[in-house]
């Protein structure tokens, strides 16, 4: 059964500033004293703790329970959630969709940055309660959708797709995303590291996408072997119309792809 997406037609309320990007990620000691927490804006903050350290009183606490959720301290998050402050400053966005929406965090700052539309989609029916458990308690139900299946049973297209996925579903779903997002639309992914972008990037270019922005995360730790990498990616991708007036800069190693 296919889910006919409504598409919203009233104009993006205006959003809150966002500020620059936050400059640093919580210590592990900190993430212990305090949780996970990500400023969204000056005025919005995402966390997994009622009020943690060091927000002021007056902020705009969205409190998101993980359950077994995707981790939110994992490196993507960050990144994608860097991508969509960007993204949401650049341009109007009136709908997003969030693919594999895990505890709904992109969702959830999607809505708690007032875009008129947003909707997460999960197959693990436990990621779909904790999504509207967060929506509801952080008062965002009414611009937050949840649905439990595959995108197979999603219609519309959407001006921001963003999907956080391990490379094998990230190729599995090149042409379901590519279905998803509207004329002029973007998408934000992550989930997949520096030495897998090669194969993930000609899909797209295939289809008409080009790189917009690209984010990186190194990983390191003593007990990997240098030569493997752990350096986390995520992409901001645009039609090729758009990325004709970005300035061109090639990646080293990601043959044929360009960063604005």
């Amino acid at each position: 059964m296919l889910v006919q997406v409504q598409q919203a037609s009233p104009a993006p309320l205006p959003r809150p500033g966002l500020g620059p990007l936050p400059q640093a990620e919580p210590g592990l000691e900190e993430l212990q004293l305090s949780g996970w927490f990500y400023r969204l804006s000056p005025q919005v903050v995402l966390c997994t703790r009622r009020q943690p350290a060091a927000t002021e009183a007056w902020a705009q606490i969205i409190h998101v329970n993980c359950g077994d959720a995707f981790p939110p301290g994992h490196p993507t998050t960050r990144l994608c959630l860097d991508l969509l402050r960007e993204a949401l400053a650049a341009a109007s966005v009136t709908s997003l969709l969030d693919v594999g929406c895990g505890a709904g965090l992109l969702s959830l700052a999607a809505a708690a940055l007032r875009v008129p539309q947003a909707l997460g989609v999960d197959i693990s029916p436990a990621a779909v309660h904790v999504t509207r458990q967060n929506a509801r308690h952080n008062g965002l139900a009414g611009g937050l959708q949840v649905v439990q299946g595959s995108t197979e049973c999603l219609k519309g297209a959407f001006d921001l797709v963003a999907a956080n996925l391990p490379w094998e579903v990230q190729m599995d779903k090149v042409s379901e995303l590519n279905r998803l997002a509207a004329p002029g639309g973007r998408l934000i992914l992550s989930g997949f590291r520096d030495n897998q972008e090669d194969l993930l990037m000609q899909s797209y270019q295939r289809l008409g996408w080009c790189l917009r922005r690209r984010l990186i995360k190194a990983f390191r730790h003593p007990g990997l072997p240098p030569d493997i990498s752990f350096t986390w990616v995520a992409w901001c991708l645009g039609d090729k119309s758009a990325c004709k007036k970005a300035a061109k800069f090639r990646s080293p190693g990601v043959p044929g792809l360009h960063l604005r």
